[in-house]
């Protein structure tokens, strides 16, 4: 099933339940008001958008770049796209300029639909933008054969009639954020956006009485396509680091969303707002977080928050979500005296559908798979999944494709996560870190995940970072700390400061040879969630000293 017909299908069944939902701030009345579109006139929409491209030259097949900010056009342009065929390519465009190019240009795309800056930025960079010949902007400046948005909705059609799918067919092209390597643009097919929808209203018990509040855009065209209301927050979706809780708080009071999702950047603000002030959310029933390991404190933060609902961590990748999922109340329960030990961080059992596999850590290709390549439970090694979630490919980068596949029985593949773990008796999975991140000393490895859970411990400290200074296999481990008060100590201070880590240290037999500490006065973080240490920067700031 294509995504979109699940929209057609409940604008028949709900035509007059509010499907998206926009917010504005009044700064007259110090109030928001929101503007909304239901699912009939999500779809009508969505139909004048994909007729309109239609005419415009757009045909199934074509790669188009979609460039607008969460709002109600975006959900209507997007199902416009898989009505037509077209397969959008979403990039994020935080990733900054060097990267956003370059996944232009891999991409080639035909059509550009997109906010004003980014047609100013094709001006620019023509060479970049050479296959496009389509360009539509929802702003009112055109130039050349541009077509506005605006110009579209006046559109009289009512109906389209979708072209034909195959499940195998070419859906979208979603760039991952490049964290620890170049940005890749990873194929979706039909099929994968049918099995994400559907695996994710049965992982969280979700119907159509349960409304939305996504911190990642994106994550509405699930919900909508499971006839939920999509409320959309206030919020920079490129910066969930520095979004205000108070908008979001007040969002969450005016439309009683059941279902939050997205980067742990995000909750963690909103709960210290609302704990600062003796608030709590009784709409919230799933407090849903991704992108990076969730901290037993914000989960415990949310404990009493949330007096009808919990968090839950999915576990997944832009190549391969969901693989794993984890409430907050069984971690608090179960696994956070064993994260803070230094066991890894939990991320739950298999999700219905995915296998899970640890094989011995290599960098080398795996062509094919075999029983050999597994490790028993208890041992760290690299996670692959195999499952219908998965994507079989990345755009036109073979190599990169036979880097992170490893191929089955009966053209079946597993997906190579990138991620250091170990399955244990029960069949939980934990995370351990980034293969990328692993340290490699003359006598053992060390994972960044269970190494800074000891140096978290000390209550001075924010977040602490592993780093392996020198070659691979000979290198010296290092700790880099970020104050929770920001201060870069000296003198007898830092070494009064350090000697307390040290001693921390000493008691773990994974961390009692760790002796070089640095300070950082703020981490640099991934530019999709805000979250995720970026440690390859923070070892170049200590081999550049600027860091010490």
């Amino acid at each position: 099933m294509n995504i979109s017909s699940r929209l057609t299908m409940n604008a028949k069944a709900t035509p007059d339940k509010r499907a998206v939902v926009f917010p504005r701030f009044n700064n007259k009345t110090k109030r928001y008001d929101y503007s909304f579109l239901t699912f009939k006139e999500l779809d009508i929409l969505s139909n004048k958008y994909a007729l309109q491209l239609e005419k415009l030259g757009l045909k199934k097949g074509d790669k188009t770049l979609l460039f607008l900010k969460p709002s109600l056009d975006f959900s209507a342009m997007t199902f416009a796209l898989f009505k037509l065929g077209v397969v959008p390519v979403f990039i994020d465009p935080g990733m900054g300029i060097k990267n956003l190019l370059k996944c232009i240009q891999e991409s080639g795309p035909v059509g550009l639909i997109a906010e004003g800056q980014i047609h100013l930025i094709k001006l620019f960079y023509p060479n970049v933008f050479k296959t496009v010949n389509l360009n539509v902007t929802n702003g009112s400046l055109t130039w050349g054969n541009m077509i506005s948005i605006k110009k579209m909705k006046k559109e009289k059609v009512q109906s389209f009639n979708p072209v034909e799918f195959d499940p195998q067919d070419t859906a979208a092209i979603l760039f991952t954020s490049g964290g620890t390597g170049s940005p890749k643009g990873v194929v979706y097919t039909h099929n994968i956006f049918d099995q994400q929808t559907s695996m994710l209203q049965d992982l969280y018990k979700l119907t159509n009485n349960d409304i939305d509040m996504p911190g990642f855009p994106l994550f509405s065209l699930f919900t909508i396509a499971m006839g939920m209301t999509s409320c959309i927050p206030d919020m920079d979706p490129t910066k969930p680091g520095s979004c205000d809780p108070k908008k979001l708080v007040q969002n969450i009071f005016d439309q009683s969303p059941t279902f939050v999702a997205g980067s742990p950047a995000i909750w963690e603000r909103v709960a210290d707002f609302c704990l600062e002030r003796g608030l709590t959310l009784p709409s919230i029933k799933y407090v849903v977080m991704f992108g990076a390991p969730v901290s037993v404190k914000l989960h415990r933060k949310f404990k009493s928050l949330l007096p009808n609902g919990t968090t839950y961590t999915p576990y997944g990748a832009t190549e391969a979500l969901p693989v794993t999922n984890i409430s907050g109340e069984f971690v608090l329960k179960n696994t956070a005296p064993l994260t803070d030990d230094g066991f890894g961080t939990c991320i739950g059992k298999p999700t219905p559908g995915i296998e899970i596999k640890i094989i011995k850590i290599t960098n080398d290709v795996i062509p094919r798979y075999n029983s050999n390549l597994e490790l028993p439970i208890n041992e760290v090694g690299e996670i692959i999944i195999k499952g219908p979630v998965a994507s079989r490919e990345y755009l036109d980068l073979p190599d990169k494709t036979r880097e992170a596949k490893i191929y089955d029985v009966h053209d079946t593949f597993w997906h190579r996560m990138g991620d250091l773990g170990f399955l244990d008796e029960s069949g939980l999975l934990w995370f351990c870190g980034r293969k990328a991140h692993m340290v490699s000393t003359k006598t053992q490895k060390l994972y960044p995940i269970p190494c800074e859970a000891i140096f978290n411990k000390h209550p001075a400290v924010k977040r602490s970072a592993l780093v392996g200074l020198g070659e691979t296999g000979n290198q010296i481990p290092a700790i880099i700390i970020e104050r929770r008060d920001g201060q870069y100590l000296s003198g007898k201070s830092r070494s009064i400061f350090e000697s307390e880590l040290l001693s921390i240290a000493k008691k773990y037999p994974h961390t009692k040879d760790i002796q070089k500490i640095y300070l950082s006065k703020t981490f640099p973080v991934d530019v999709r969630h805000n979250i995720k240490i970026d440690r390859l920067k923070l070892k170049e700031e200590i081999e550049h000293h600027e860091i010490n």
